[in-house]
C-alpha cells in the first residue's frame, strides 16, 4: 500500500509543476484534465503525509521513551496513545481513499419513479417522493428539471415521473437511492382507518455522454404526439410530444415537457443513453466474481430497500438496520443522515471484499 502511496505522492508533485508550465497552463484542455487530476488526488496525498509526519511523531515519542529524561517520559506516556490512536484513524481514511472512485460519481443523473403494488396510493407516493427528492435536490443547490411524467388518477399522483438532477456529486449521493420503495398508511380513501401497504420503484441512472453509448439511428422508431397534461388537457396543439423506441431492446422513452419537439427528442435521447448505459453497466457487473456480489453499484431494484411508516413516524432502511423516528423531515428532504451512513456501510463492504482478494 505504502510503495502505491510513495508514487501517488510523485505523481502528484510531477502535477504541481506541469500546472506551473506556462505552455500547459495556454493550452485550455490540458490545464483541465490536470487539474482534475491533481484534485482528485489532493486528499489522497494530504492525508498520506499526515500519516508520515505522525509515524515521526511516535518514533520520536519512542526514543525518548528509550532516554533518561523522566519529565519528558511522563508527558509522551500520556500522549502517545492518543497519536498512536490519530495514526490508526489516518490509516483507516487512507485506506478508504484508496477504494476505486466510481466514475459515475460526479455525473448528473435521471431520476425515475414509478408505482408498483398500491393503486392510487401507490402513485400518491410516487409524488411524495419526488418532492422529498426535489426538496434535497434543492438543498445541495442542484437543478430538477421533468423530463415526462404520467398522471395517476384522479387524486393527484404519478403513475411514472422522470425527471433529470444536474450538480456537482448528484450520482455519488443519490446511487443507493434505486430499489422498492415500501410505504405504510391510512389511504384518505380509507374509511375504517386500515393501514395500506403500497410499492414505489425508484432507478437512478448516471448520465452518459454521447460517446459512451453508440446508438444506430436504425434501431430506433420515434413516433411524434400532442401533448397532453393531467386530466388530458390538451398542453399544446402541435405535435411536440415524442416517442423513442429502441427496437433491439424494446426499450420505450417519452417526453413531452417541452413545447419544442426537437428539445424533447434530445432530452428523450438522454433518458435513452442513461438506460442503455445501465443495461451494459449491470451486465458487467454480473460478471464480477462471487466474491464481489455486495460492490458498491449493484442497484437490484428487486430488494425493498426501505419502509416508510405513517403510523408510527418512522422510516428504516432494510440494508443497514437503520431506523429514524423523523418521517416528516425525512419526507422534507432532510435525509442526509441515511445517505452518509449508506456511503459509509458500502465503503466498508468494499474494504472487506478489496481485503478479501489480496487473501
Amino acid at each position: 500500500m505504502f510503495e502505491k502511496l510513495k508514487d501517488i505522492e510523485e505523481r502528484y508533485r510531477e502535477l504541481e509543476g506541469l500546472l506551473s508550465d506556462q505552455a500547459i497552463v495556454a493550452n485550455a484542455q490540458l490545464r483541465q484534465k490536470y487539474t482534475k487530476e491533481h484534485a482528485d488526488l489532493s486528499d489522497l496525498v494530504e492525508a498520506y503525509r499526515e500519516y508520515r509526519a505522525t509515524c515521526e511523531r511516535i518514533e520520536e515519542g519512542e526514543a525518548i521513551l528509550r532516554g533518561n529524561d523522566q519529565e519528558l517520559i511522563e508527558i509522551v506516556k500520556e500522549e502517545l496513545p492518543d497519536t498512536k490512536n490519530i495514526l490508526n484513524q489516518i490509516e483507516e481514511k487512507i485506506k478508504i481513499l484508496l477504494i476505486p472512485k466510481d466514475p459515475n460519481d460526479d455525473r448528473n443523473v435521471f431520476l425515475e419513479i414509478r408505482a408498483g403494488t398500491g393503486g392510487d396510493e401507490a402513485g400518491l407516493f410516487v409524488a411524495d417522493l419526488f418532492r422529498m427528492y426535489g426538496r434535497y435536490a434543492e438543498m445541495q443547490r442542484w437543478k430538477v428539471e421533468i423530463i415526462s411524467s404520467t398522471p395517476g388518477g384522479g387524486l393527484g399522483g404519478f403513475k411514472e415521473i422522470i425527471a433529470s438532477i444536474t450538480g456537482s456529486g448528484a450520482y455519488s449521493r443519490l446511487k443507493y437511492e434505486s430499489g422498492v420503495h415500501r410505504v405504510q398508511r391510512v389511504p384518505v380513501t380509507e374509511a375504517q382507518g386500515r393501514i395500506h401497504t403500497s410499492a414505489v420503484t425508484v432507478a437512478i441512472l448516471p448520465e452518459a455522454e454521447e460517446v459512451e453509448v453508440n446508438i444506430d439511428p436504425n434501431d430506433l422508431r420515434i413516433d411524434v404526439y400532442h401533448s397532453s397534461g393531467h386530466g388530458g388537457q390538451s398542453v399544446n396543439t402541435t405535435d411536440s410530444a415524442v416517442r423513442i423506441t429502441h427496437l433491439p431492446t424494446g426499450l420505450v422513452v417519452t417526453c413531452q415537457d417541452e413545447k419544442s419537439q426537437l428539445k424533447n427528442k434530445s432530452k428523450a435521447m438522454k433518458v435513452l443513453r442513461a438506460r442503455l448505459l445501465d443495461i451494459a453497466t449491470s451486465k458487467q457487473n454480473a460478471q464480477i466474481s462471487e466474491t464481489r456480489k455486495n460492490q458498491v453499484g449493484s442497484g437490484d431494484r428487486s430488494e425493498r430497500i426501505r419502509t416508510y411508516n405513517y403510523p408510527q413516524g418512522r422510516v428504516t432502511d432494510h440494508r443497514i438496520g437503520l431506523t429514524l423516528y423523523n418521517l416528516d423531515k425525512f419526507l422534507d428532504g432532510d435525509v442526509s443522515e441515511v445517505l452518509d451512513t449508506l456511503n459509509a456501510h458500502y465503503q466498508a463492504e468494499m474494504l472487506k471484499s478489496t481485503a478479501n482478494e489480496r487473501t
